[in-house]
């Protein structure tokens, strides 16, 4: 039976989506070699918010971070993320070709690409510009629920993709709102229309379903997953590598990841959390609520901390009711960096 191959979010989006990007470098220093000896296809690692966080809140110089981390990792490659113009402000492309190739020069090798509306025409300059930079480009479909959004939609996307003559395409479901049942018929839709080239998924367990539709979606064939290594996984994060492992061996499928490495990760992070009062992620209990404000899981932590900062946290449960009200008032758009921000 095809093996189940994995790619590590823990150092972008599980500590995005729990610890609201509050790691330091001196904490992932020290684990580096354990996640390079894992085996994962990639890591993903950096991204353009990680800039003014280091900067402004943790003092750290996100350059000297990447000097520092990069050269560990001998085998893994590295994953970058970046978004479209489509984002907070307009920057030149020019500011977004260098930052590609100065991620490249340091040693990232692949990078995402996003666009919030999943417009081929946005993802067109973008994968230009990472080819430029010498970066495999790699497109997020990003997944949301509507009557406009059908597994045709996704189909029709997936092809206009991989048009683009990208190295991959992940299927990105940011808000943790995908359900095993629309798993079972998305993903087989998704992969017929990718004619055999590689499709990842995505997902955050936001409802607690994460798990439960990778399990589906290997079933279905989609044998390339997202996960992360707890204590950043779960919760408002991505599934976790050892839950999604386990699971998939006890359904027959080979699993290509060594996990005992990965122990001495979680238990490095584990003690991170707890000295520095930052959240464990643990598996939620099911809110519908979810798939009406649609707040992704990088940006939902990130709200807590800020309402935190500010000594209203007790407010988090009506900041999400409103945003479920905004959403539908500027007509339900995409909940994905920077639409979910404007909405929340």
């Amino acid at each position: 039976m095809t093996e189940v191959r994995f790619v590590d979010t823990t150092l972008r989006d599980g500590q995005q989506s729990l610890w609201a990007y509050n790691m330091r470098t001196g904490m992932i220093v020290p684990i580096v070699e354990y996640i390079d000896a894992a085996g994962f296809e990639a890591v993903e690692f950096g991204g353009p918010v990680e800039l003014p966080k280091c900067v402004k809140e943790l003092r750290e110089n996100p350059w000297e971070r990447y000097r520092l981390v990069i050269p560990k990792f001998k085998k893994t490659p590295l994953r970058l993320i970046h978004g479209t113009r489509s984002g907070f402000a307009i920057y030149p492309e020019a500011l977004h070709q260098l930052y590609d190739s100065c991620m490249a020069k340091v040693g990232v090798t692949e990078v995402r690409i996003s666009d919030s509306w999943n417009d081929p025409a946005d993802w067109a300059w973008r994968v230009k510009q990472a080819k430029n930079a010498g970066l495999k480009p790699i497109i997020n479909l990003i997944y949301t629920v509507s009557p406009r959004h059908s597994d045709e939609y996704f189909a029709n996307k997936i092809r206009e993709a991989f048009a683009l003559d990208v190295y991959r395409v992940i299927f990105k479901d940011p808000g943790g709102i995908l359900t095993p049942e629309r798993t079972k018929t998305v993903v087989p839709a998704v992969l017929k229309a990718a004619c055999g080239k590689t499709v990842e998924l995505h997902t955050h367990c936001t409802t607690g379903l994460g798990t439960l539709c990778c399990l589906e979606a290997i079933k279905a064939g989609m044998f390339h997953v997202n996960t992360a290594i707890p204590p950043l996984a779960d919760g408002s994060s991505n599934p976790s590598i050892f839950n999604v492992a386990m699971n998939a061996r006890a359904l027959g499928f080979k699993t290509a990841i060594d996990e005992a490495p990965l122990r001495h990760v979680a238990k490095h992070f584990t003690a991170c959390a707890k000295e520095e009062n930052l959240p464990i992620g643990k598996t939620p209990e099911y809110d519908y609520a979810q798939y009406v404000h649609q707040i992704p899981g990088g940006m939902i932590s990130n709200l807590r901390y800020q309402l935190r900062r500010v000594g209203m946290e007790n407010k988090v449960e009506q900041t999400l009711a409103e945003a479920a009200q905004v959403r539908a008032d500027f007509g339900y758009p995409i909940m994905v960096t920077p639409l979910s921000q404007f909405v929340g």
